[in-house]
């Protein structure tokens, strides 16, 4: 598989872009420090009709229709009177979007951070340049094993001709993430996948899959040695700042004050703000209504589902304020109206 060549013009662009980028970033973070008010992070779902169906996800259906762009755009503008600092573009599929580089313009108008998790299939040479003129700042694919298989499509065999054509064209940021867990068929494949990335001049990230409600399911002895063989190929890799997924790895809780809710915030096709893809539901509070109290409230409640859980970008956005304001009201696994399990409120 070969590496592609960039031209020295498209490097210095790269260069300039990133560093711009970094500049942003980090003036984002000093604003986090400085302030608990407003979400850090948020992921919106223009799009949950996916291409593909791979059977751990549970994200994704092959029937909806994308959310109108006017209503996306809303959307969009409301995070950013909230003051959201990087806004996540997820799915489903958000390149099936037909007006998605509209939502990205949307982003980087209000001076926002515009991310995109994609599978990576609908990527060609001219949707690239079309991301780039958009002003995308990040994009994460998630490569699940070498060869495809009847779990899953996205495999390393299928996406390599895109990450060259990513590594030729791209003027944004591009991690790639693979998993091990969740009976991962050849989890050594994780550390293929990396070792790619890495070749490609992307980053490499490896996440543990986790349940159907995001929560724990430790690895095995040969996924626990994947897992921290790719982490040590990672060194941007943002977890190695603290332990939460080596806790994961070895199967033990983590102590955390998740700040979903607050700092995060997950915004669904139907325009509702949930914890997280997890934990749809709850608060279940329409966006176009959500307000810095709500930030405030959800900044001090402590989750029951917080010791077991597995989505680390919400516990790297709640580690921001991982040293203060201990949190004053907790939610806890109750029986709702159809007798099936979710989260209620209960004051300490």
């Amino acid at each position: 598989m070969a590496t592609s060549t960039i031209p020295p013009a498209s490097r210095l662009v790269r260069r300039r872009k990133a560093a711009v980028r970094r500049a942003r970033e980090l003036a984002s973070i000093g604003h986090a420090l400085l302030s608990t008010g407003h979400p850090y992070m948020a992921h919106i779902v223009p799009m949950r009709r996916c291409n593909l169906a791979c059977t751990y996800c549970n994200e994704f259906d092959d029937v909806s229709q994308p959310v109108p762009v006017d209503e996306m755009l809303r959307r969009i503008d409301h995070l950013a009177r909230l003051g959201t600092s990087v806004i996540t573009i997820s799915g489903g599929e958000p390149l099936l979007h037909p007006e998605l580089d509209q939502i990205i313009a949307r982003i980087r108008h209000h001076g926002r951070i515009a991310g995109m998790i994609t599978n990576g299939y609908l990527l060609m040479p001219d949707r690239i340049e079309r991301l780039n003129r958009a002003g995308l700042d990040h994009m994460q694919i998630s490569i699940d094993n070498v060869q495809p298989d009847e779990v899953s499509k996205k495999s390393l065999k299928v996406l390599d001709k895109k990450l060259q054509m990513l590594a030729a064209h791209a003027e944004f940021h591009v991690n790639i993430n693979s998993v091990v867990g969740g009976g991962t068929s050849h989890p050594q494949d994780a550390l293929t996948i990396a070792e790619r990335a890495l070749a490609l001049g992307f980053t490499s990230t490896i996440g543990i899959i986790h349940d159907g409600s995001g929560q724990l399911k430790p690895l095995g002895e040969e996924e626990r040695d994947i897992f921290y063989k790719v982490r040590a190929l990672g060194k941007k890799n943002y977890s190695r700042f603290n332990h939460f997924q080596e806790a994961i790895a070895n199967g033990q809780p983590n102590d955390w004050r998740c700040r979903a809710g607050g700092r995060y915030l997950y915004i669904c096709e139907n325009g509702l703000v949930h914890y997280c893809s997890q934990q749809r539901g709850f608060p279940g509070v329409p966006l176009a209504e959500y307000s810095s109290e709500d930030v405030a409230r959800e900044f001090l409640t402590e989750k029951s589902c917080a010791p077991n859980c597995t989505i680390s970008c919400v516990h790297q956005v709640s580690y921001i304020d991982h040293w203060r304001a201990p949190q004053t009201s907790r939610t806890s696994p109750g029986m709702g109206a159809s007798g099936s399990e979710t989260l209620v409120k209960i004051q300490m």
